[in-house]
């Protein structure tokens, strides 16, 4: 188990020194995530609201764990935000396998070459 754990976490160092590379200052799974959800709704208007940003890292989750299966895109509302039907229980995880079963997904988003953070 520890070999895993290491190869997420020098894969997570990784993709941290791309975003530094390209932003000029090392994010947190929180501004990640965040950044997800902007390129997933596709809206790049400059200035959202606080609860705009949490629904953005919403459709950031739901969108990264689609990928294993845990939630299908239902709709599109009228201004292009994806809703979201989750199709299995997510596994009960403690917070620190919370957050690597996460960054695991973000990975996972991030190896598809369709998914970079040129748009940004």
């Amino acid at each position: 188990m520890q070999n895993a754990k290491d190869d997420l976490q020098s894969r997570w160092w990784k993709l941290e020194e791309k975003f530094m590379d390209k932003f000029g200052k090392k994010p947190d799974v929180e501004a990640i995530l965040f950044l997800i959800g902007v390129q997933e709704v596709r809206n790049l208007k400059k200035k959202f609201s606080k609860e705009q940003k949490q629904d953005l890292m919403h459709v950031a989750v739901c969108s990264l764990l689609a990928q294993s299966g845990y939630y299908k895109i239902e709709s599109y509302d009228e201004e292009g935000w994806p809703h979201f039907q989750q199709l299995k229980s997510l596994p009960q995880y403690n917070i620190v396998e919370q957050e690597n079963f996460l960054k695991d997904h973000i990975l996972l988003y991030f190896e598809d070459v369709n998914n970079s953070f040129a748009e940004f």
